[in-house]
């Protein structure tokens, strides 16, 4: 399996002919993404991992793609009928070749004095997880964590012990599109701390870097 990783929280995995892409929201910039694409996974609702529009114009170019989300992203797109279907914690599914199994229930708390909204993130092949917005540990282990690198969501010392108890193997950076060059370096320096500590690649991607996995 190849994993790409395309702006912000958005990554792109591929086996043979099959294409699976993740959390394609407003601040992917790389028009491609959904090209080729034969399922989306969306997390949940927020304009950086879903961009509605954009959702909207792949189905139409592609009568075959089908959509799986959190269930207000499926909700909102509930018109498209049997092409979108909801998603939630516990459920182990099979999407477009891939075998996807669903953990967390809430995004990360943002203001304390609202509930938090629904967040699902997706475990694709018992290889990849992608937490979407939140520090879901997920109840297998995960190989390959898609690690947020920043969020108005989380401290520097909640990525540090996140990344401790999932410990991948690899960690590749997502959710880093809020940063400007000087919050890179020094979340990139943080990241490589903890790859050090643990012994293992922990590390951001480039927009567009293509790594093969095992």
């Amino acid at each position: 399996m190849e994993l790409t990783k395309l702006g912000h929280a958005c990554v792109r995995l591929s086996k043979g002919d099959r294409t699976l892409v993740i959390d394609p929201g407003a601040l992917t910039a790389e028009r491609h993404a959904l090209e080729g694409a034969d399922a989306v996974l969306i997390t949940h609702e927020h304009f950086d991992h879903f961009d509605e529009d954009r959702l909207r114009q792949a189905m139409v170019a592609n009568p075959d793609l089908e959509i799986y989300a959190s269930g207000v992203v499926a909700g909102r797109l509930a018109d498209l009928g049997g092409r979108v279907k909801r998603t939630g914690h516990g459920d182990a599914l099979t999407v477009a070749g891939f075998e996807v199994h669903v953990y967390g229930e809430d995004h990360e708390i943002l203001d304390p004095d609202l509930p938090p909204i629904p967040n699902t993130g997706y475990l694709v092949d018992g290889e990849v997880f992608h937490p979407g917005d939140a520090l879901t540990v997920p109840a297998a282990p995960v190989p390959t964590l898609c690690l947020p690198g920043n969020a108005p969501w989380m401290k520097v010392s909640e990525m540090y012990a996140y990344v401790k108890e999932v410990a991948p193997e690899r960690a590749y950076v997502i959710h880093d599109g809020l940063l400007n060059d000087v919050g890179l370096m020094v979340m990139e320096n943080h990241v490589g701390n903890a790859a050090k500590k643990a012994d293992k690649e922990y590390r951001r991607l480039l927009p567009g870097e293509s790594v093969r996995l095992p």
